[in-house]
């Protein structure tokens, strides 16, 4: 048999190299493919559950949190504040919740699991902005009969620090309490439901 010089040796080098550079091209056409099936990290938070130390929300405050992105409004309430709740049902468009957002575990008048702890989605049920924290009592553009609460910018709707909207405003219903739970006294867990009891 007559090798008609041909080098055997640079034919197996450039048949390797050959099959180094279409199996490093095949990898990364198929890396973009195969990462295409795994969910983003982005993706994975947009519906992913939150944890939210609330220790450090002093009374009267409001935090706000992120959950599917869109703002949660989390309210430490004063006593003051709860006892008005009371106070100012009568002006409520739906007081007891009955057509509002919320889960069943929640109480229906205060709308939370703690008294003092108030859980809401910050997105206004009118169009979607987001109302404004406005805990002060009778503020000279909001009124003397205003005992604290929401108001949206964008249309006036306004809401108490219930997250109830009042009667006669754009706003249709209350601002949806998400699922919520507690770990622990602390922790609250926004989107997952509170274990019944």
């Amino acid at each position: 048999m007559s090798n008609d010089g041909v080098n055997a040796g640079r034919r197996r080098f450039l048949v390797a190299a050959t099959s180094v550079v279409g199996a490093a091209g095949a990898v990364g056409a198929a890396t973009p493919f195969v990462g295409s099936w795994f969910p983003s990290a982005r993706a994975k938070a947009a519906g992913a559950p939150v944890k939210v130390n609330v220790s450090k929300i002093e009374a009267g405050q409001q935090m706000v949190a992120e959950w599917r992105g869109q703002p949660v409004f989390i309210v430490h309430r004063t006593e003051e504040i709860l006892a008005n709740l009371t106070k100012i049902a009568d002006r409520m468009a739906d007081p007891d919740s009955a057509a509002s957002v919320q889960p069943e575990y929640v109480n229906k008048e205060n709308r939370s699991i703690k008294p003092e702890l108030l859980v809401l989605v910050g997105l206004c049920t009118h169009l979607g902005c987001s109302p404004t924290f406005r805990p002060e009592v009778a503020p000279a553009d909001l009124g003397p009969d205003w005992v604290g609460g929401y108001f949206c910018p964008c249309h006036g709707s306004r809401y108490d620090l219930a997250g109830r909207v009042y009667k006669a405003q754009p706003a249709p219903l209350n601002l949806p309490v998400p699922p919520y739970s507690y770990e622990t006294d602390e922790i609250i867990v926004i989107g997952v439901d509170q274990e019944k009891a």
